[in-house]
């Protein structure tokens, strides 16, 4: 213990040193993160060990502000000497023709933070996630249907220095864990999945308070009662949006819509949008980072602003955007906790966290019972963002049909469309309970960052494209 405070110690001087540097070469605004990332991947395939990966990386990114624009320093070392040598190439990097008088607004705190975890996954052994992940597998040997199974487990620990010209001085830890059973079934002629599991910022208790072999059984069982599942109608529908699919609208469609970076550039269909009405008035839509131990939940963003809750639409009125420090600025904004990169090695963006809408004051049976005809989902496979023209497409795992307020038939995979504003606009029942749902969120090329999105049950009108 001893040992790692020494260090955190050094790591933080050098860190000082180089925003330093980067002030007297002229940065208006500096700052400077060390980052360690440490990944561990287990999964097995038919009672078999497919993947075993344990690895980590971590270096420094340096940022000065000059005149309206960033420079990037980075090193894959935490040698004073290369980081001192990175926090000179940020200025380089930065200078050129002045583009603004932009001043950013940083925060100056300092506080360090471990993760709040019960059971921290690096004091777990690796025999033990071995054998999650395999009885995963095995539980979902319930019938010779289950053509194939898959067993998953990861995790990522994430820690974090970070100080800048402001005067912030940070440390701070960040635990994921996920596990997942998949099954496939085939029947000779159709083939379905199914796929369940927990995912949290939590430690190592997300794995030992689940019930593994229920997971693992559950999977088996719905992947074998889709294989009856019928073709889906089509048309514009009455659909009742699970808490995944009313995610990703809320995540795709007016999400990314919402991202400061976005509406700066004029590439948003909501650009200028704050004040006008966008749904009904049942929907309040949050981006809220501080969700205790939702996956995409941080203490700071990667630009050391406090992670908080913005709230983008209000009761069906456009309210606001999410920011970094820059977008912040431009639009006469507070910074919201938004600004986030991938890795030390990547670029900070306006990105989301844990995005999802807020309840309402339905039971999801009597939601059901009121509805005449209709659809409800159950899970998504993927959707797709459009933030320049506003419309939302997702594939549903699978759903049933409502006919006079009763679950008839399951449904095959299907489609959903339509404009976000439209869809939102046509919501009349939400569910008292939220759920959010964790995963990957890429922007940019190659850029992923850990989020969750969710919402209730949600009632509206969707243009639907019935099954495969």
């Amino acid at each position: 213990m001893m040992q790692e405070l020494v260090k955190a110690e050094q790591s933080q001087d050098v860190l000082y040193k180089a925003v330093e540097r980067m002030q007297d070469m002229g940065a208006e605004f500096a700052d400077a993160k060390s980052q360690t990332i440490r990944n561990v991947g287990v999964s097995s395939m038919n009672g078999e060990l497919r993947q075993l990966v344990q690895k980590s990386s971590g270096g420094v990114c340096m940022r000065a502000w000059i005149g309206g624009r960033w420079g990037y320093g980075t090193v894959a070392s935490f040698d004073k000497d290369a980081v001192l040598k990175a926090a000179e190439d940020a200025v380089k990097n930065a200078s050129g023709e002045r583009k603004s008088d932009l001043v950013l607004e940083p925060s100056a705190i300092r506080k360090h933070m471990p993760a709040q975890v019960k059971i921290h996954p690096d004091k777990v052994d690796m025999s033990e996630k071995i054998d999650v992940v395999l009885d995963l597998d095995r539980a979902q040997t319930i019938d010779e249907r289950i053509a194939n199974r898959v067993g998953a487990y990861s995790e990522e620990i994430k820690e974090n220095l970070l100080v800048n010209s402001a005067g912030s001085d940070l440390g701070w830890e960040e635990v994921r864990t996920l596990c997942r059973a998949m099954s496939v079934a085939f029947d000779g002629s159709v083939m379905e999945r199914y796929y369940d599991g927990p995912d949290s910022t939590l430690g190592y208790e997300v794995v030992k308070d689940a019930d593994i072999e229920k997971i693992g059984r559950t999977a088996a069982e719905e992947a074998i009662k889709t294989l009856a599942a019928k073709r889906a109608p089509s048309g514009n529908l009455t659909v009742i949006s699970d808490p995944m699919v009313s995610g990703l609208l809320a995540h795709e469609a007016m999400g990314h819509a919402s991202e400061g970076d976005e509406i700066t550039k004029k590439r948003s269909f909501l650009t200028g949008a704050v004040g006008r009405k966008v749904a009904s008035e049942i929907i309040t839509m949050y981006d809220n980072g501080t969700v205790p131990g939702a996956h995409g939940s941080i203490p700071f963003d990667d630009e050391g602003t406090p992670s908080s809750c913005t709230k983008i639409i209000d009761k069906g009125v456009y309210n606001g955007y999410m920011h970094s420090l820059e977008t912040a600025s431009q639009l006469g904004c507070k910074p919201t906790g938004n600004g986030r990169a991938e890795s030390f090695g990547k670029r900070t963006w306006v990105r989301m966290t844990n995005t999802y809408f807020g309840p309402g004051d339905w039971d999801k049976d009597d939601l059901v019972a009121d509805t005449k005809h209709g659809i409800l989902c159950d899970k998504m496979v993927n959707g797709m963002e459009d933030p320049v023209g506003g419309c939302f497409e997702a594939k549903c795992l699978r759903g049933f049909l409502i006919e006079n307020g009763e679950i008839t038939d399951m449904l095959q995979s299907f489609t959903l469309t339509g404009r976000s504003v439209e869809i939102l606009s046509s919501a009349d029942a939400l569910t008292k309970e939220v759920i959010l749902d964790g995963g990957m969120c890429g922007k940019g090329i190659e850029d992923w960052v850990r989020v969750s999105s969710g919402g209730p049950y949600m009632r509206a009108r969707m243009i639907v494209g019935g099954g495969q």
